[in-house]
C-alpha cells in the first residue's frame, strides 16, 4: 500500500475545543448543585464548603484546557512532526469534523501532546489531513 501524500496544517482555530470544555465543567456545576439541592435534610455548610473546595482544581483544570497555543502539524509521507519535533501520532477521538489526536515525540514517552483538530478553518486540507492520519507507516528498510 502507498503511504497518503504529505500535508501540513495550522493548527489556530479550537473553538469546538473550548465550547465542550465550557459545556463539561456546566454540567459537572449543575450536577453537583443539584445533588446538593436534592439532599434530604439540606447540605450542612461544612459540605458546600468541602464541594467548594474540591471545585477548585476542577476550575483549574478546564481554564488550563481551555488555553491551546497554536502549532503546526506536518506529515512528510514518512513520519509526522509537530513544530519540527518528529513523533508519532495516533487517533483518541474522531466525530467526523473533529478529532482529539495525540502527539508523542520521539524519545519522550511522557511527554505527549492532545491535538483538538476541528475542520472549521481546515476545509481545504481536511481530507489530506484525515488521509495522512489513517494511512498506513512506511516500512522501515533494513
Amino acid at each position: 500500500m502507498r503511504a497518503s501524500p504529505a500535508c501540513q496544517v495550522s493548527l489556530r482555530r479550537f473553538g469546538a475545543w473550548r465550547i465542550a470544555v465550557i459545556v463539561l465543567v456546566v454540567a459537572g456545576a449543575a450536577a453537583t448543585a443539584g445533588w446538593l439541592a436534592g439532599r434530604d435534610p439540606p447540605a450542612s455548610t461544612g459540605l458546600l464548603m468541602l464541594v467548594a473546595a474540591a471545585a477548585l482544581p476542577v476550575f483549574g483544570c478546564a481554564a488550563s484546557l481551555w488555553r491551546v497555543p497554536a502549532k503546526n502539524l506536518r506529515w512528510d509521507g514518512q513520519a509526522w512532526q509537530l513544530d519540527a519535533s518528529p513523533g508519532e501520532l495516533s487517533v483518541a477521538i474522531d466525530l467526523g469534523a473533529w478529532m482529539l489526536l495525540r502527539f508523542s515525540p520521539e524519545g519522550q514517552r511522557r511527554s505527549s501532546h492532545w491535538l483538538p483538530i476541528q475542520r472549521l478553518g481546515l476545509e481545504a486540507q481536511w481530507h489530506a489531513l484525515r488521509c495522512a492520519v489513517y494511512s498506513p507507516r512506511p516500512r522501515a528498510e533494513p
